[in-house]
């Protein structure tokens, strides 16, 4: 076992089961909207069988009746789950993964998927790795030109090039 300090789930956060609560007001808000777009194609029976919206308006009922129930039991209930959903030290290490995959994902539409991809590597490795710079950049150049040459050269399958199109020197 390390001697690390364990600092999980010690700081403040909020309780599961508001969390609990806004996923089944979310997943509610969905089976209505189910519910209603399925009336609207027709949920009923026709002369050929079951209209268009009849399946569609089964599973909206199940969606919403299970919300329901589940938000119910997550305000309501005497056995809700108060403990903390996330603290603070565990919320930060969520972020430090999903805003920079965000910011990534935006970057591709811009750059394309190969240089956004090394960029990618590269820092993340040099911020959260703690990689050497050099390290970093030879390995987010190496896994994206293998790529590269795996994809438009050898299966002649081309990948996003995004719109400043950076490798248009390169004739792909």
């Amino acid at each position: 076992m390390n001697n690390e300090e364990n600092t999980e789930g010690t700081g403040p956060g909020i309780a599961t089961c508001y969390v609990e609560a806004v996923v089944a007001a979310l997943l509610l808000l969905v089976g209505i909207v189910v519910i209603v777009e399925s009336r609207r194609l027709g949920a009923g029976w026709t002369t050929d069988g079951p209209g268009s919206g009849y399946f569609p308006f089964i599973i909206g009922v199940i969606i919403t009746v299970s919300s329901a129930g589940m938000l119910y039991q997550s305000l309501l209930s005497k056995n809700k789950n108060t403990k903390v959903f996330v603290d603070t030290v565990q919320i930060k290490r969520v972020m430090s993964v999903l805003l920079p995959a965000t910011v990534y994902v935006l970057a591709v539409s811009f750059l394309g998927l190969y240089v956004a991809s090394a960029i990618y590597i590269a820092l993340f490795m040099i911020i959260l790795g703690k990689y050497s710079w050099v390290k970093s950049i030879v390995a987010a150049l190496a896994v994206n030109t293998l790529f590269f040459f795996m994809f438009e050269v050898w299966f002649k399958v081309p990948l996003f090039k995004g719109s400043l199109d950076p490798l248009r020197f390169l004739g792909y």
